[in-house]
């Protein structure tokens, strides 16, 4: 299977829910710092997969995987247990084998976390490989300034 899918219904912004659970928390709590990444990986994936394009599916038919080239966070207030999250994700550019992304971790409309990361294309061997055209396609209508 080969990379064919496009969901022209995407929006520019995907937005994910994201609940905390005990096993997210530090001993008083609080979200533990690394666990942010993990929210934020996570809606990665959701919007991708939203947009039609699904790791198996890349990786089974066009030996294409996805890897955290560049990541910083800034962390602007906790997140605590039971906490009800959105994370929503804006594509910033595409370069010829990556994904430019912010990201931004809220409750309650209120950021928590700030994200930006950059997301490199890469084949079976991990070498860089260009971004599948289906999946640029997809992606370059989203681009936020």
């Amino acid at each position: 299977m080969t990379l064919t899918a496009l969901n022209t219904a995407a929006t520019p912004t995907h937005s994910f829910p994201i609940r905390v659970y005990y096993e997210d928390t530090d001993a008083g709590g609080i979200v533990y710092y690394a666990n942010y990444l993990k929210f934020a990986e996570r809606a990665r994936t959701e919007m991708l997969r939203d947009a039609g394009f699904h790791h198996t599916a890349m990786m089974a038919g066009d030996g294409i995987m996805m890897a955290v080239r560049r990541v910083s966070a800034e962390y602007l207030k906790p997140a605590r247990l039971d906490d009800a999250l959105d994370v929503t994700t804006s594509v910033k550019g595409l370069g010829a084998a990556t994904i430019e992304l912010d990201q931004s971790i809220q409750r309650g409309g209120q950021e928590l976390c700030r994200v930006a990361v950059t997301i490199a294309c890469v084949g079976r061997d991990g070498r860089p490989a260009r971004l599948p055209a289906t999946l640029r396609q997809a992606l370059s209508t989203q681009i936020q300034s």
